[in-house]
C-alpha cells in the first residue's frame, strides 16, 4: 500500500534530518580521529620556549705569526681520538683512563679542526683561520650531569686567525656566559674553571710562539 500524503512529507522531513547529520557529525569525527591518530603518532603539537641570553664573546690580539701560534697551540693541547671511548659501554674505566692520557695542558685536548682559510681558495683568496672545538669528555661530564643543557657547548668552539702579517686574533665565546645561561650553581663553577684553563691555554701557545 503506498503512504498517504501526510505520511511522505513526515518521511521526507525524517530522511533530510538525518542527511543533514550525517554532514555535521562525520566532519567531526573526522577531526577527532585526526587528533586521536596525532597522538599516538606523535605528531601532536609541542611546546617550545624561547629566551635571549647574553654571551660575551672576547677576541684576544697576539703579536705572533700564525704559523708559529697554531703550530704551538696544537702541541700542548691534547688530541680526542674516539677509539679510546670505544669501551665506554664495556668498559667504562679502561675508557675514562684512556680520555685522561688524551689530556694536554689545562686538561684539554682538540676534537677537531676545521680549515676555514682554505675555503677562499673557491673565490680565488686565501685566508689564515681555523676553527677549533676544544675541550674534555670528563669535563663534559660534570656539567652535563648537573644539567644535560650544557652538552649544547661541549666541546668549546675557538676561532684563530691572522688579522695582519705577525698578528693573530683568537674568537670564542667566554665558557662562564655559555654555560651561565642554565642557571645552575654548579655548571657555572665549571664553566668558570673553563675560562681560566682556555686562556692560560692561549697564553702559553703565545709565550711559545714568540720564542720561536
Amino acid at each position: 500500500m503506498q503512504p498517504k500524503g501526510g505520511e511522505m512529507k513526515q518521511e521526507l522531513k525524517r530522511a533530510c534530518a538525518l542527511a543533514l547529520s550525517a554532514t555535521l557529525v562525520l566532519p567531526c569525527a573526522a577531526v577527532h580521529g585526526s587528533e586521536a591518530t596525532a597522538k599516538q603518532t606523535g605528531l601532536a603539537p609541542t611546546r617550545a620556549s624561547s629566551q635571549p641570553v647574553g654571551i660575551v664573546h672576547k677576541t684576544l690580539e697576539l703579536r705572533a705569526s700564525y704559523e708559529d701560534f697554531t703550530r704551538s697551540f696544537e702541541a700542548i693541547l691534547g688530541r680526542y681520538d674516539p677509539a679510546g671511548t670505544a669501551s665506554l659501554a664495556s668498559d667504562p674505566r679502561a675508557a675514562e683512563a684512556n680520555i685522561a692520557r688524551m689530556e694536554g695542558e689545562q686538561g684539554l685536548m682538540i676534537f677537531a679542526v676545521q680549515n676555514h682559510g682554505a675555503l677562499f681558495a673557491l673565490v680565488g683568496s686565501h685566508r689564515k683561520a681555523r676553527r677549533y672545538h676544544v675541550g674534555n669528555p670528563r669535563i663534559a661530564l660534570q656539567m652535563t650531569s648537573l644539567d644535560i643543557r650544557a652538552g649544547l657547548y661541549a666541546p668549546l668552539s675557538v676561532l684563530v686567525y691572522e688579522s695582519e702579517p705577525g698578528v693573530v686574533k683568537v674568537d670564542f665565546d667566554q665558557p662562564s656566559t655559555l654555560f651561565g645561561q642554565f642557571g645552575n650553581p654548579g655548571v657555572t663553577a665549571i664553566a668558570l674553571e673553563l675560562d681560566r684553563k682556555l686562556e692560560n691555554v692561549i697564553e702559553r701557545a703565545r709565550s711559545l710562539a714568540a720564542s720561536q
